[in-house]
């Protein structure tokens, strides 16, 4: 990420998580009808102890000196989470955390990984790398969300299919949650990451390409590991419940496993049957 995307990504950033916060929530008075929901920068300003002309610079994505306390104070005013701290650290102190780069011998799932997910049986699995770009699966994942071995390998990002593929936009109950959990790791890894023009070049080419991305995206959701339940409309199996697991693989490939844990016993049957295991 150039310092010009970077410093637009703080801008949007702390935009979004001003917006969440009431008065009220923050001790501040209601006051008169405001033209935008959420607190006004000088509010956050004052609930962080600093100037609001220093932050409204911040905010407004100028490069200027930054230190770790005074973005902790902001971190409170603003009552972010861990993970939005690390992102928000990332952004606006421009910390390098990895290479501009992704070898290609980094996007290689190792035969010790893959034989753990393929004895996950009843539990679609799938191994992403720092940009989503899927490099394993199992067979229930191939059963419950498409066969990824017909997808061009260049072509596996998850974050791209959801968006393009008809059978993954119908396959949740609400697909704007279930994408929306995928947004925020890669979130997590778009903050990380500030070195990697990649990001800025794929999302260009999403929010060209796709006009619910942007929306979505301007949410500035950041969460590393959501732990949800979420319903599945599958064509072949109907209603299914699965419970949602992110994990970070250790290890210089930064690898992640996705897992979807049957919730019921009866999404378990289902997903037998459909691998006719039953």
């Amino acid at each position: 990420m150039n310092a010009d995307a970077r410093l637009e990504a703080l801008s949007v950033f702390l935009k979004s998580q001003r917006a969440k916060i009431s008065p009220l929530s923050a001790g501040l008075p209601g006051g008169t009808r405001r033209r935008t929901p959420g607190l006004r920068r000088e509010e956050v300003a004052q609930l962080a102890g600093v100037s609001t002309t220093w932050y409204t610079w911040l905010e407004q994505g100028r490069d200027i000196k930054v230190s770790v306390s005074v973005l902790d104070n902001i971190s409170k005013a603003l009552r972010l989470t861990a993970d939005e701290r690390n992102y928000l650290y990332s952004l606006a102190l421009d910390t390098h955390t990895g290479p501009g780069f992704l070898p290609e011998t980094h996007s290689k799932i190792r035969p010790s990984l893959l034989k753990i997910i393929q004895e996950l049986q009843y539990a679609p699995t799938i191994v992403t790398d720092r940009r989503c770009q899927i490099v394993g699966w199992n067979e229930a994942a191939r059963h419950v969300f498409l066969d990824f071995e017909q997808v061009p390998a260049a072509q596996r990002n998850l974050i791209r299919l959801l968006f393009s593929r008809k059978e993954l936009q119908r396959l949740a109950v609400n697909w704007e949650d279930f994408v929306g959990g995928f947004l925020a790791i890669f979130r997590t890894y778009y903050g990380q990451y500030v070195d990697d023009e990649w990001y800025t070049e794929f999302l260009r080419d999403m929010n060209g390409n796709y006009e619910d991305f942007d929306r979505l995206w301007q949410r500035s959701t950041v969460n590393n590991a959501p732990d949800v339940l979420i319903e599945f409309r599958h064509a072949k199996a109907g209603k299914m419940l699965f419970e949602l697991t992110s994990m970070h693989v250790h290890g210089s490939a930064d690898l992640r496993c996705i897992i979807y844990t049957p919730a019921v016993e009866e999404t378990e049957r289902k997903l037998m049957k459909m691998m006719k295991k039953l």
